[in-house]
């Protein structure tokens, strides 16, 4: 059990890790604040809930139990934060938002409160570490301590699974199947956790034993409904990122005919990247290195050279935006050509002409280039210095 447990916890520390990656930015935005807070507290809530956790508890503080009133307190502090997250998640006015969070922390806060005096005056001496709820369930104090953070927790789950169901109407993308992770893991903490330790409780109060609902079952599926609530905080803000990422390490590879045909012109070489380096940083540093060749290649562009490419790829029966780009790409070939042979074809010092493809279009524009250098047959003839050729 300790192991599922302190499982859940470590993904939940893991995504609270992720979200807190930019402290500034997570403290100055309410809403990503009040979601780190979410996460954190539910990390804290499962590890103290694990049996081992509880026995050093009780051991470090010589009171048999006292991990009990701090799993129900953490629980309790854990509802609160389900609460104020759908208050920011509603929005409105701050002034009503800071009220709404205030009154929610009180209230919350007296719970917690009242759990830790009806410990210290209930009789509760047998230490307990799986079955304490049960075991207890018909313990003056100890009752009625179960049966408050229960409902406390009942209460901000369902507030929150109804809210939820009603925000999937309004949004789209990564956050409405955010928000259905998150209602998910909502339903299997209202049944696997909620339904079963109030039905194990029940019981005993009628004199029967289904301590195995309260024991076995809602640890495992509670632990089970964090990972699905977690992959849900989780997706909206790393999907976007790994999209981009995967983008940028789609464009870097097709950038590789545009590099290998004016690297040798770059006045500043593109460094080899670290392993580490992430594919959109990468992409941003061989795009710099590219424009700076193009920019060492520019006094050679010739326009004729052009004008003549794109006629012969219209004529191949290339839409005007692929002869552009092939236009282009036949003009920057003979351009390498020249530059890499300035003696065999006298050539203007000074050139006006200029990349539309790039200028117009960035990364993209980039791409097209390079697929046109290696797939088009006229950029090879200019590469050649027979463009002429194979306008004929």
């Amino acid at each position: 059990m300790s192991l599922v447990v302190y499982l859940a916890a470590a993904l939940l520390a893991a995504t609270c890790l992720l979200l807190f990656r930019r402290p500034r930015a997570a403290l100055a935005n309410p809403l990503t604040a009040s979601t780190c807070a979410v996460v954190a507290i539910g990390a804290v809530c499962f590890t103290c809930s694990a049996p081992i956790t509880l026995a050093t508890v009780n051991r470090l503080t010589g009171i048999p139990n006292f991990g009990a009133p701090l799993t129900y307190s953490m629980i309790s502090a854990y509802s609160c934060s389900w609460v104020i997250l759908v208050v920011q998640w509603r929005g409105g006015p701050p002034l009503l938002l800071r009220r709404m969070t205030i009154v929610s922390i009180t209230v919350y806060g007296l719970l917690i409160a009242t759990i830790i005096v009806l410990f210290s005056l209930a009789d509760a001496d047998t230490e307990r570490l799986r079955d304490l709820d049960t075991y207890y369930a018909n313990t003056p104090y100890m009752r009625e301590l179960i049966v408050l953070y229960l409902v406390g927790h009942g209460a901000c789950t369902l507030v929150m699974g109804v809210v939820c169901l009603r925000w999937l109407r309004e949004v789209t993308g990564p956050l409405r199947t955010g928000l259905r992770l998150i209602v998910v893991g909502l339903v299997f903490d209202l049944v696997g956790f909620e339904l079963a330790k109030i039905t194990a409780v029940v019981a005993r109060w009628r004199g029967h034993d289904l301590d195995f609902l309260s024991t076995t079952l809602a640890p495992p599926i509670v632990s089970v409904g964090a990972l699905f609530c977690s992959a849900g905080f989780m997706l909206p803000r790393i999907l976007p990122s790994a999209v981009t990422h995967w983008r940028s390490l789609n464009d870097y590879r097709q950038l590789s005919p545009l590099w290998r045909e004016v690297r040798w012109a770059a006045t500043a070489p593109k460094p080899d990247p670290v392993w580490w380096e992430l594919p959109h940083a990468r992409l941003q540093r061989l795009e710099v290195s590219i424009h700076d060749a193009l920019l060492a290649l520019t006094p050679h562009f010739d326009d004729h050279v052009r004008q003549i490419s794109l006629e012969t790829a219209l004529e191949e029966g290339q839409s005007p935006r692929q002869a552009r780009d092939i236009a282009e790409a036949a003009m920057l070939a003979d351009a390498a050509r020249h530059a890499h042979s300035p003696e065999d074809a006298p050539f203007p010092e000074t050139g006006t002409c200029r990349l539309q493809t790039i200028d117009a279009l960035g990364t993209r524009g980039l791409v097209e280039l390079a697929q046109a250098l290696g797939q088009s047959p006229v950029v090879a003839a200019a590469r050649q210095g027979s463009v002429t050729v194979v306008r004929e």
